[in-house]
């Protein structure tokens, strides 16, 4: 395969133009500024699958009715520590971000707080949500519902999602401790970001319509779960809590990103969030938490290995880095934001690995 060139951007020049684009599919200016936040900082700690790659696709869908562009939204309180927020197929990064006020409120009045989001978008990486629970003193645990793509373990055919778990806990120190992880050995993201770049993919991602292990990202039929039977427990929990907890659609009955972008989504995501300072004194944890981070990093590294990282730490410094430098992207996705196109119909009525 032949690598894509990349262009490097600003952040401003990035959240601006992918801004614009969702603009003029039709997204409302605060829905789109929301979303180019998320997509920007995606870019920006190198998680590229969930950055303006994801835009024209988001675009399409907006444009063809595929997203509420005036949601009727509403916090539903279901007792002391519990809540909906009801998202009316929203875009997913603008509903998913709205939840977190209200959560954080109640984790902070009550100690803890479950909330699940329904009937959303595709709400992008969970570790920008987590950020800001972090930012605010709390853990959070969240996951959140996808297509189903993975193969269960022992199984030929697709059934649950990628399913994304994470969590987050604030520290003293620059960063929090972020982790965000799909339940498969990799993101369907991963595989998009590979085919815009032209690069193959290792073989223990993902495998063909046969079931046969795969390095090409456009034979994709099925992801496989992290560790056989453990991941395939993970993709389960992440479907309950985000799907059946909230009487949404579940495992393979949840909505294909691409089969239908006239109509919404419904999908689902769930925060459960815990103020440590209901258990500690708030600056002793954090100060254990630093303490955690930088002990990891001094532990001596096995052979083949430089250092040892904590969870989100290659993140972390590459959106250092990216302030400053800013980011890059596949020449294709500049060119397409920066023209007129709003999009070029290449996603309607495809099956769930298309380009």
């Amino acid at each position: 395969m032949t690598e894509e060139k990349l262009i490097q951007i600003t952040e401003n020049e990035l959240h601006t133009l992918i801004k614009n684009k969702l603009i003029a599919a039709g997204l409302s200016e605060d829905a789109a500024h929301e979303t180019s936040n998320h997509l920007t900082y995606a870019d920006m700690i190198g998680i590229h699958s969930h950055g303006a790659v994801r835009v024209e696709y988001y675009a399409e869908r907006i444009a063809k009715g595929g997203v509420t562009t005036q949601p009727n939204i509403n916090f539903e309180k279901t007792g002391p520590s519990t809540a909906i927020f009801h998202g009316d197929n929203g875009q997913g990064h603008y509903i998913a971000n709205l939840a977190i006020e209200p959560a954080i409120e109640m984790a902070k009045e009550n100690g803890v707080a479950v909330v699940g989001v329904s009937k959303c978008s595709h709400t992008g990486t969970l570790s920008y949500y987590l950020r800001k629970f972090a930012e605010e003193n709390l853990l959070c645990m969240a996951m959140t519902q996808s297509d189903p793509m993975a193969v269960p373990f022992g199984g030929a055919e697709v059934y649950y999602g990628t399913n994304p778990i994470g969590f987050g806990a604030p520290s003293n120190s620059e960063f929090p401790l972020i982790f965000d992880m799909a339940t498969t050995v990799q993101a369907w993201g991963k595989i998009l970001d590979a085919r815009s770049k032209g690069r193959s993919i290792p073989d223990t991602w993902a495998v063909d319509e046969n079931g046969a292990p795969t390095t090409d990202p456009n034979a994709v039929a099925g992801l496989v779960p992290i560790a056989g039977p453990k991941g395939y427990g993970l993709m389960m929990l992440v479907d309950i809590y985000a799907g059946i907890l909230l009487n949404l659609p579940f495992g393979k009955h949840v909505s294909s990103m691409y089969h239908d972008l006239h109509t919404g989504r419904n999908l689902g995501q769930t925060y459960i969030v815990i103020d440590p300072a209901k258990f500690s004194d708030i600056e002793t944890f954090k100060n254990n938490i630093t303490q955690t981070m930088n002990e990891l990093n001094e532990i001596k590294p096995a052979t083949g290995f430089s250092s040892v990282r904590y969870p989100g730490q290659g993140s972390n410094e590459r959106y250092a880095v990216a302030l400053e430098e800013g980011t890059e992207i596949p020449e294709s996705i500049y060119n397409y934001l920066k023209s007129d196109d709003i999009h070029y119909n290449n996603y309607e009525g495809k099956g769930i690995f298309a380009n």
